[in-house]
């Protein structure tokens, strides 16, 4: 996908274990435990994700099974205490379901991630109909994307259409993710806007931008000789 961004649809996993609203509590934890998950989307009819069963859902029955809580405790956690006694995935789920459409980039889906505070998103279509899982370590694959490929994006996308005519020739270099430019171009401030545009390629882990404008004139300076000097009329002595 040269020159676009990489999307959920790119990296998401198709296979995907999902539960319906009625499964009970036991098959639940049996599910998570043969496919070795930690979360499990909720379908209703038409396969669409109206919710997320996990195992902190799941622990409020363990947590809360030794003896009767206070009144205080009752009203404060309300919504625990609910959990703790139910018995089936549309009980037992957090809801609604924090989902990302394929079509989202990978920083839109990791913002999603870090903002629910959540290990992987239900990948849905605009009906809300499950399509896959992105995980994190689903995004973190973009950093194993070639050296060169990155490069020529960067020289195609990017250098080339800033700087269609360099003073010299703008050298991209890529190891292990990091890119450096260097060379001299005309216009310094696309330099700032040319290190962020980089930065935002997929696979960049860092960039080392030593991009210079023009090399710089040095300033005239006039030397007169010493009897041409003499006759400037500010010159001690001078009588005009």
């Amino acid at each position: 996908m040269h020159g676009t961004p990489h999307l959920v649809g790119d990296v998401m996993t198709r296979r995907v274990v999902a539960v319906g609203h009625a499964t009970t509590f036991k098959d639940i934890v049996k599910a998570m435990g043969q496919w070795k998950v930690s979360a499990l989307p909720v379908l209703r009819e038409g396969n669409r994700v109206v919710g997320v069963v996990s195992e902190a859902d799941l622990l409020r029955k363990q947590e809360l099974r030794d003896g009767e809580p206070g009144r205080y405790v009752s009203l404060e956690r309300a919504a625990d205490l609910a959990k703790a006694g139910a018995v089936t995935a549309e009980e037992l789920m957090t809801a609604p379901a924090v989902t990302v459409h394929a079509e989202a980039t990978l920083a839109q889906a990791a913002r999603t991630m870090a903002q629910a505070r959540v290990k992987r998103l239900p990948v849905v279509d605009r009906k809300g109909t499950l399509l896959g899982i992105v995980s994190r370590s689903d995004l973190l694959k973009v950093y194993l994307r070639d050296d060169e490929d990155i490069a020529e994006e960067i020289r195609r996308e990017i250098v080339a259409r800033l700087f269609p005519a360099p003073l010299d020739p703008v050298r991209v270099e890529v190891r292990e993710g990091v890119v450096r430019l260097t060379g001299r171009v005309r216009d310094t401030g696309l330099v700032p806007v040319t290190a962020r545009l980089v930065r935002g390629v997929d696979g960049v882990v860092d960039v080392d931008c030593a991009l210079m404008g023009p090399p710089r004139v040095p300033d005239l300076e006039v030397d007169f000789p010493d009897d041409e000097v003499s006759r400037w009329p500010w010159r001690a002595g001078s009588v005009g």
